[in-house]
């Protein structure tokens, strides 16, 4: 698979937080559980990169994102909410639908090609679709792995 960041089927699960903050600390622990990164210290990233302005992408998508010395290319979790929360977002919608992304520290234009790439994702009317009405965590990645392959072929 040529994508821009790792995804592996694990890092897609379903959730139900409260609210921003307790998505933010699902994204994180999600990060420590898969990949073995410091939870506190990708929360404290996520929520001084959130502050600097919301992450949440628009149609009911957010795209919460850091830096990291704990991966080696642009690492992502994918994470289906139960309840949308209130994200704060440009288009006011709350969301259901999380890619939580950590780069390394010196990622530079790779952090935003895979930005890029998550966007494209999203953007795309029929997988925007496939997301929003899918909540297994087995077929969202089944989902994103066939049209990520059929992106890159």
């Amino acid at each position: 698979m040529n994508v821009n960041f790792k995804l592996l089927p694990e890092a897609v699960a379903s959730v139900r937080p409260a609210d921003k903050h307790e998505t933010l600390a699902c994204v994180a622990q999600a990060f420590a559980n898969v990949y073995g990164v410091d939870e506190f210290e990708t929360l404290d990233g996520l929520e001084e990169r959130e502050n600097l302005g919301s992450t949440g992408f628009g149609r009911g998508v957010a795209i919460p994102h850091t830096r990291s010395t704990h991966v080696n290319r642009p690492t992502v979790v994918l994470l289906r909410l139960e309840t949308p929360v209130n994200f704060d977002a440009a288009d006011g919608m709350p969301v259901d639908i999380v890619f939580g992304m950590l780069s390394p520290e010196k990622a530079g234009v790779t952090h935003l090609h895979a930005l890029a790439a998550i966007s494209r994702l999203v953007r795309d009317d029929a997988t925007h679709t496939a997301l929003s009405e899918t909540s297994d965590p087995e077929a969202l990645f089944a989902l994103l792995s066939n049209k990520l392959e059929r992106d890159a072929a």
